[in-house]
């Protein structure tokens, strides 16, 4: 099943290895760190037309910045799993 991330985004929910609240986990270093590593390695994709409120890693080291909090995000796998 596909995971509506916004834009045109959709992502298998199988690639997903976790979702990340930007206000919670950019304060610390190793998170800005690594996603400052993914940028310059090419490894982001914007999936948000305004500032981003979440990330998500994928298993093949894909990051993808979105507009809806993981709450939404992950309610939306969950709606997925019951389908």
């Amino acid at each position: 099943m596909y995971v509506y991330l916004g834009g045109e985004a959709a992502l298998d929910e199988r690639s997903i290895v976790g979702l990340f609240e930007m206000d919670n986990t950019s304060w610390s270093y190793l998170t800005r760190e690594f996603l400052s590593r993914a940028e310059r390695q090419g490894r982001v994709r914007t999936a948000a037309e305004d500032i981003p409120r979440s990330f998500v890693l994928c298993r093949d080291d894909t990051v993808i910045l979105t507009q809806p909090s993981t709450a939404v995000l992950a309610r939306r796998l969950e709606d997925q799993e019951r389908i």
